[in-house]
């Protein structure tokens, strides 16, 4: 097959759909209303390769600002691999955020050598825990769009490598999602998110100050969706976080590294129990 007519162009709204629906496909168990939220952090930052005018791959290249970036959703339909396709639309989003960006992603076991060819070095691995919803909510819970949005979003710039203020505006009012706060001393000490997926529902983010915090945010977050499958990315190198998911007996499904093309952003990790997405960080 002729891989002249192939293009590399940025996506429009409904597209962005298509590519959460590819990465069902793949097993990776994307959030059911996540594709609003994706595509206001960046409208610019998607891009359709198409083949004869049939879309063939896909990736995002997330410009959070001058300095940090965020590569997801990188795909190639089946029919479409072992042709290049991949490494023109790979290009496409590297060359979109540029060279100046630390930039990071979350590397299938497959690909991660690949991504190691391109500049990226593993920081640590996230594993996907899997668990069953229920329990009830304890006390210090408040839901956090009772609170004013600038807390949220100081807090969570301890906790991730640049201000995200648009994403967190969409991302704790998705349909059928919860996100909760903890306040102690009338300050926010942690939050957690809970959100309709493919299968199930994911958590992320879940951060925290302590081990405690954390505890009560995820007994929370559980209570919403009794008997329901539950998925959350875990840290490998926090080992708090590991003991919590092995004390509720949740189990290793699946795991990702997370890699950079700069320096490993000085983040706390040890109040980051859980990652917000695969596909934006």
């Amino acid at each position: 097959m002729t891989t002249d007519n192939f293009i590399v162009r940025p996506m429009n709204r409904s597209e962005i759909d298509l590519a959460i629906t590819w990465a069902a496909t793949e097993g990776w168990n994307p959030g059911r209303y996540d594709a609003e939220s994706f595509y206001q952090t960046d409208e610019n930052g998607f891009f359709l390769g198409e083949l004869n005018g049939e879309p063939a791959g896909c990736i995002s290249a997330i410009a959070y600002d001058q300095h940090f970036g965020f590569l997801g959703f990188y795909i190639v339909k089946p029919q479409f691999r072992r042709q290049g396709l991949g490494m023109k639309i790979w290009k496409t989003g590297m060359d979109y955020l540029g060279a100046d960006r630390n930039i990071g992603l979350d590397g299938v076991v497959a690909q991660q050598d690949n991504y190691e060819k391109s500049g990226f070095q593993i920081a640590y691995n996230h594993i996907r825990y899997e668990g069953v919803g229920g329990g009830v909510v304890p006390a210090g819970i408040v839901e956090l769009k009772t609170l004013p949005f600038e807390e949220l979003v100081a807090y969570d710039c301890q906790l991730f490598p640049s201000e995200r203020s648009l994403f967190l505006r969409h991302w704790i009012e998705q349909p059928e999602s919860t996100a909760f706060g903890f306040i102690k001393n009338g300050y926010l000490v942690g939050y957690g998110v809970i959100r309709s997926a493919h299968t199930g529902f994911r958590i992320g983010p879940l951060f925290a100050n302590d081990e405690q915090i954390a505890e009560a945010l995820f007994q929370a977050l559980l209570a919403q969706n009794p008997h329901a499958p539950v998925f959350f990315d875990v840290p490998d190198t926090n080992i708090q976080a590991i003991e919590l998911v092995q004390r509720y007996l949740l189990q290793p499904v699946s795991q990702t590294a997370r890699m950079y093309t700069k320096e490993i952003p000085n983040l706390p990790i040890n109040r980051v129990f859980a990652v917000t997405s695969l596909e934006l960080g």
